[in-house]
C-alpha cells in the first residue's frame, strides 16, 4: 500500500509541477507570456470580457521543449470564444498582431482580428496552432517565414483579409524565407483579397509544405463581394522572383472552389507538386500548370475538375504522373454527379471540436460513375477502389462511433500504460495511430475489424517521452481524436 501511495504521489507531482496561469486582461496576458516556462499553460478567461483589446503587437519568445510544450488556451469554464482585437492598429508592416518566435507552443481556440499586418507571424518551429481564426487583417492572416519549420496549423480559418491598396493579403502564407516540413490540416481560407494560400519563395528553396483536408474558396473577392486587385488563387503552390526556386507541395483531399483566378496555381514553381483526391470547381482555371518555367514534376490522381470559368486546365511539368482523374478513362464529371455545388456550404460553422463541418458540397450521389474509379494512393477508402474527389462515399463504421463514459483512455495522464475504451454500433474497420504534438506519427496500430459493442485496447508507454500526444481513431470517412498525456 505504501508503494502505491508513493507512486501516486510522484505521479501527482509530475502532473502539477508545471505552471498554470489564468489571465483576465490584456495586461495579464502579456505579463504571463513573458514569464511562462516550458511545460506551462496560460488560460485566457472570459470572466471579465471575451474581447481583449490590444494597441501593440504580442511577442511570444519563450521556448518549450518536445516533451514540455507551452500551451495558450481558452479557460475550460469559458462560455464564449476569446477575441484578440487589434483593429486600432495602423496599417504598417511592423504591426503584426502576434509574432511567434518561440518553439514548441500549442495555441488553441483564439480569434485574431484586425491586425495592421499579419494576424500571426511564425518564425519559430515545432508549434501547433489549432482552432484559431484570422480575419480582417491588413496582410496574410497567418504567415510562416524566417526559416520556421515543422509547424502544424490545424483546423484554422482565415478570411476577409485585405490591405487598403486592395492588392495584397492572403489567408495563409508559407512563403518567402519559410523553412520546410510545415503542414496545414483541416484549414479554410475564403474571401481573402489575394490568395487563399501563398507559397511564393524569396530566397528559400527546395522546401516542402503539406496541405490535408484544406478548403480554399472565393479568394480574390473583398468582404463586400466585389473583386479586388489581388491574384485571387485558391492554392498558389510556389513561384519566385527569378522563377527558378522549388516549393514542393503535397495536397490531399483539398478543395478549391470559386476562386477568381486559379484553383491550384503553378506560378512558375519549379518544384514537385502532388494532388491526391482533390476537388476543383468553378475557379478561373481549376488546375493551371503552364509550359512556361515548367515544374519539375506534377502528380495528379483521383482528382475532380469541373466547370472551370476561363478555359481548360493545364498539366505541364518535366515529369508527369496523371491518372485516374475525372477527365480520364472515358469519365465525364457534371453537376448530376453531386448532391450539391453550392459554394456557400463551405463556410458552414465548424463542429464543437474544431473539425470541418459535414456538408454536401461535391459529395457524390449514389450511382455516380466517379465512385470507385480512383487508384490506391495510401489514403483510406471504402469499396473496391477510392472514389474521385475530396470526399469518400459510404459508411465506414465511425458515423455511429460513441465514447464510453466520455473517456477515450484511462488513466490520463499515464506513466506506464493506458486503456483505450470505445464502443461501436456496427462492425467497424478502424485504424489507430498516436501522433506527437507536431503531427509526426509515433505509434501505428494495424487496421482491423472490431465487433459491435464495447472494445478495449491497451497502449504501453514504452519509450515515449513525457508530454502531449494525439490519439486518432480513423475510418475512411470520419475520425475521432483525443489528447493524451504521458508523465514519468
Amino acid at each position: 500500500m505504501k508503494k502505491k501511495l508513493l507512486i501516486y504521489t510522484v505521479l501527482l507531482k509530475c502532473i502539477f509541477s508545471y505552471s498554470q496561469t489564468t489571465v483576465n486582461s490584456p495586461q495579464e496576458l502579456t505579463s504571463a507570456l513573458s514569464t511562462i516556462t516550458a511545460g506551462g499553460t496560460i488560460y485566457i478567461s472570459d470572466a471579465t470580457s471575451s474581447t481583449y483589446t490590444f494597441t501593440t503587437r504580442i511577442s511570444i519568445t519563450k521556448n518549450g521543449t518536445s516533451g514540455n510544450i507551452i500551451s495558450l488556451l481558452p479557460h475550460p469554464n469559458n462560455t464564449s470564444r476569446i477575441l484578440l482585437n487589434f483593429s486600432s492598429m495602423a496599417e504598417n508592416s511592423t504591426n503584426r498582431a502576434i509574432t511567434l518566435s518561440g518553439s514548441y507552443w500549442h495555441i488553441k481556440g483564439i480569434d485574431i482580428f484586425g491586425a495592421g499586418d499579419n494576424g500571426m507571424f511564425i518564425s519559430g518551429s515545432n508549434n501547433l496552432i489549432e482552432f484559431c481564426t484570422f480575419s480582417e487583417c491588413k496582410d496574410s492572416g497567418l504567415q510562416i517565414g524566417s526559416g520556421a519549420s515543422n509547424n502544424t496549423i490545424l483546423n484554422c480559418d482565415s478570411y476577409n483579409n485585405a490591405d487598403s491598396l486592395v492588392e495584397n493579403a492572403d489567408g495563409f502564407a508559407c512563403k518567402l524565407d519559410a523553412g520546410t516540413g510545415n503542414k496545414f490540416i483541416g484549414c479554410r481560407a475564403w474571401q481573402n483579397l489575394d490568395d487563399g494560400w501563398d507559397g511564393y519563395l524569396r530566397p528559400a528553396n527546395n522546401i516542402t509544405t503539406t496541405y490535408e483536408n484544406c478548403w480554399a474558396f472565393r479568394n480574390g473577392y473583398l468582404k463586400n463581394g466585389t473583386i479586388g486587385g489581388g491574384d485571387g488563387n485558391g492554392f498558389k503552390t510556389g513561384g519566385s522572383d527569378d522563377k527558378l526556386l522549388k516549393h514542393n507541395a503535397i495536397y490531399k483531399n483539398c478543395i478549391a472552389a470559386g476562386n477568381v483566378f486559379d484553383g491550384f496555381d503553378h506560378n512558375s514553381n519549379r518544384g514537385d507538386v502532388t494532388l491526391y483526391n482533390c476537388s476543383a470547381y468553378s475557379n478561373g482555371r481549376n488546375i493551371n500548370f503552364s509550359s512556361t518555367n515548367i515544374a519539375n514534376s506534377l502528380t495528379i490522381k483521383n482528382t475532380i475538375s469541373i466547370s472551370g470559368v476561363s478555359g481548360g486546365d493545364s498539366y505541364s511539368a518535366t515529369t508527369t504522373n496523371i491518372t485516374n482523374n475525372s477527365w480520364q478513362n472515358g469519365l465525364v464529371a457534371n453537376a448530376s454527379d453531386f448532391v450539391s455545388l453550392d459554394i456557400t456550404l463551405l463556410s458552414a460553422p465548424r463542429k464543437a471540436d474544431g473539425s470541418l463541418p459535414d456538408i454536401d458540397f461535391m459529395k457524390l450521389v449514389p450511382g455516380s460513375d466517379l465512385i470507385d474509379k480512383g487508384v490506391d494512393v495510401g489514403l483510406a477508402f471504402n469499396g473496391t477502389a477510392p472514389d474521385l474527389g475530396y470526399l469518400e462515399t459510404g459508411t465506414l463504421g465511425l458515423k455511429n462511433f460513441n465514447i464510453v463514459e466520455n473517456f477515450y483512455n484511462y488513466p490520463n495522464p499515464f506513466s506506464e500504460k493506458t486503456t483505450l475504451v470505445f464502443q461501436t454500433n456496427q462492425v467497424s474497420k478502424l485504424h489507430l495511430s498516436l501522433y506527437n504534438i507536431m503531427g509526426v506519427k509515433i505509434i501505428d496500430i494495424a487496421e482491423k475489424t472490431y465487433p459491435v459493442g464495447k472494445n478495449t485496447i491497451t497502449i504501453n508507454r514504452n519509450n515515449l517521452a513525457s508530454g502531449n500526444y494525439l490519439l486518432v481513431i480513423k475510418g475512411s470517412d470520419n475520425q475521432k481524436s483525443s489528447k493524451i498525456i504521458t508523465v514519468k
